[in-house]
């Protein structure tokens, strides 16, 4: 039976204006409880992202993943090779769930994404090797390889879509940055045309990160402390981003992106990510509500999706026409001694070791899981 507030959700809402809504989050109990077939029945879910904070957290609770921890550890594989199986088997059957999503949308949503090691994120050849590496082992047309927009990972974005990988590009945090990943796809689209390459099939995002922003840039601003700057407070990650929608529609109407378009290549759409509303004092659906447009993804935490279903008001775009009063806001903090340059270069560092350190907590839970498995096996390849 179709819940009847699917029709007439906020989340619905969201759907007919254009956003589409992906989860991000993921876990094996979330796919073999029905779960995620829920949020996309109820909640109106197309996709999911994944990251190595995702990961380490779902491994560290419940016991969906011993069967197949047992079976690694008895065959002597080493804790990365572990981590590689575990994280592309849930991968693999997420794309498995939102196949028909995929196929009714012609490839534009019923995406799942996985990302390279972080520690590859200024390592390019490394980057485009476990890329290719994941895509094979996945194997679903509906995989989305997800690399940081680090300066090494513009090149590998561009190798990436040249061999004909779907790319979710990850930590962007700078309008200029954004620029760059869009160059780095249009090139790897130019280069996936010269080797015959169906453009249609390739498909990326760009993930424009927005709490984040604001949590940084609050902060100073909190420390000047002056009625103009606490006036800005909480407003920079929206107005970064509406630009950020302005960057890629300008970006994709030039005469460079409409060759490809025609050739049948598909937009980067942005995707709003970091959408978790980290200041108790601000409203929960702020950066869902606020950044309501068309041909875009808002991939949200599970907290931040039930908020949304539950009381997110949805009042159409708010994003365009809005780039002279974002320009305003970014230039009044500038005014007031906040470089933004210092401020994006700075959460796309922290961003890379968060995700590091993530990654290391991830390693240690399964060697963690292959020793209570199968006793010394992972302590002793560690040590090999």
């Amino acid at each position: 039976m179709t819940d009847i507030k699917q029709t007439t959700s906020p989340t619905a809402k969201l759907s007919e204006l254009g956003v589409s809504i992906w989860l991000d989050d993921l876990s094996r109990e979330l796919l073999r409880s029905g779960g995620l077939q829920r949020l996309v029945e109820e909640r109106n879910v197309v996709g999911v992202t994944t990251n190595p904070t995702i990961f380490a957290s779902a491994l560290a609770k419940g016991e969906s993943y011993d069967a197949q921890v047992a079976e690694l550890a008895k065959s002597g594989k080493s804790v990365t090779e572990a981590v590689f199986e575990i994280t592309t088997a849930d991968v693999a059957e997420a794309a498995d769930i939102l196949r028909p999503i995929y196929d009714r949308t012609n490839g534009f949503d019923g995406r799942v994404s996985i990302e390279v090691e972080p520690n590859l994120a200024n390592d390019a050849s490394g980057t485009v090797a476990e890329a290719k590496q994941l895509w094979e082992k996945i194997s679903r047309p509906n995989v989305m390889i997800k690399i940081p927009a680090t300066v090494e990972g513009l090149e590998a974005i561009t190798e990436a879509i040249a061999a004909g990988i779907s790319v979710n590009v990850t930590l962007i945090f700078s309008l200029e940055r954004h620029r760059e990943v869009i160059n780095a796809y249009l090139a790897g689209l130019e280069r996936a045309r010269e080797a015959g390459i169906d453009l249609s099939t390739i498909h990326s995002v760009a993930s424009f990160f927005v709490s984040r922003v604001d949590t940084e840039i609050d902060k100073r601003l909190t420390a000047i402390g002056t009625d103009e700057a606490l006036a800005l407070k909480s407003k920079a990650g929206v107005a970064n981003a509406q630009l950020a929608y302005q960057v890629f529609r300008e970006a994709f109407a030039t005469e460079r992106a409409l060759d490809l378009l025609e050739s049948g290549a598909n937009v980067q759409r942005p995707l709003w990510a970091s959408t978790g509303v980290k200041d108790p004092s601000l409203p929960d659906t702020l950066y869902v509500t606020e950044l309501t447009v068309a041909q875009v993804v808002n991939t949200m935490p599970g907290k931040t999706l039930e908020a949304t279903f539950d009381h997110g008001v949805i009042e159409g775009d708010q994003v365009t026409g809005s780039y002279d009063e974002a320009n305003r806001i970014l230039d009044a903090i500038g005014a007031l001694g906040i470089s933004y340059e210092e401020v994006t270069a700075q959460l796309e560092r922290e961003g890379v070791e968060k995700f590091v350190v993530s990654w290391n907590e991830l390693l240690d839970t399964v060697t963690a899981a292959l020793e209570a498995a199968e006793p010394g096996t992972a302590q002793d390849q560690a040590q090999q």
